[in-house]
């Protein structure tokens, strides 16, 4: 799923051009302050051009969404592999992820010696690349809406990692879909949220997932997890912190931990 990189390029090109139309139409101003208002309107427009993914920042995910103040934990949930390796071991070898562009998320897991992983994508895929309509087509990722039953029968996997989508459900919706993620686990659930204050989903994304995303406070999550009889895995959230801080791994988005139904 990719993200639209539009409002920074129209506010540069809105903004920059307003010096170069009061310098056209003004009679008042000499040809040297023409000049001068052109080379500043060249240097926005390569600014703009820089920033909207066709320039120097095009192939880095991670720098556009910060530039945009859009955090993603799909983006968090890769560059912490190495860290939840460490904190689950053995339970690392048969990963299910839930979360939007879980064809990259399950492309690097597969790259992971002895680790066998799945995908389900909760949102349209119509611009997915090539790669990842071959792993749907091979039925490593399924696309479904995770506010139904998971197709998949209880304990199929080990480890569960889930992020960027509980963030747009309802409590209502929530009450289905985190015990349906903790069924199909069978040693630990991790779940990866948004913290408040972040910005997630913009205007342009609203008809893909059908709500702003809703931060939550981690105090807000711990309730919840009671009301749906869902305990922290005080292990792995031990072990996964002591590798963190090896790491100097500090996570932008709320990581939990929590054991599966027994």
């Amino acid at each position: 799923m990719s993200r639209r990189q539009v409002s920074s390029t129209r506010r540069f090109v809105d903004t920059g051009s307003l010096p170069f139309a009061g310098a056209l139409h003004s009679k008042s101003r000499s040809s040297p302050l023409l000049s001068v208002a052109l080379i500043l309107l060249g240097a926005i427009l390569l600014i703009a051009y820089a920033y909207s993914g066709h320039g120097i920042f095009g192939g880095n995910k991670e720098a556009l969404s910060k530039v945009e103040g859009d955090f993603s934990c799909t983006l968090e949930v890769q560059r912490a592999i190495s860290i939840l390796k460490k904190a689950y071991g053995d339970s690392m070898r048969k990963v299910l992820h839930v979360g939007p562009d879980t064809c990259s998320v399950v492309s690097q897991l597969l790259k992971e010696e002895e680790t066998e992983a799945w995908g389900v994508e909760p949102y349209d895929i119509e611009d997915a690349d090539a790669n990842c309509k071959n792993s749907i087509r091979k039925g490593i990722v399924r696309v479904a809406d995770i506010k139904f039953p998971l197709p998949y029968r209880s304990k199929s996997f080990s480890l569960v990692i889930v992020s960027d989508a509980l963030d747009y459900l309802s409590q209502k919706y929530l009450n289905r879909t985190l015990p349906e993620l903790a069924r199909v686990a069978s040693d630990g659930l991790v779940i990866f949220a948004g913290s408040p204050g972040q910005q997630r989903a913009k205007v342009a994304e609203l008809s893909k997932f059908g709500r702003p995303a809703k931060m939550r406070s981690s105090s807000w999550w711990v309730r919840f997890f009671v009301q749906t009889s869902l305990e922290e895995n005080e292990t792995a959230l031990k072990k996964f912190e002591q590798a963190a801080l090896k790491k100097s791994y500090k996570p932008t988005c709320q990581v939990f931990h929590l054991n599966p139904y027994h």
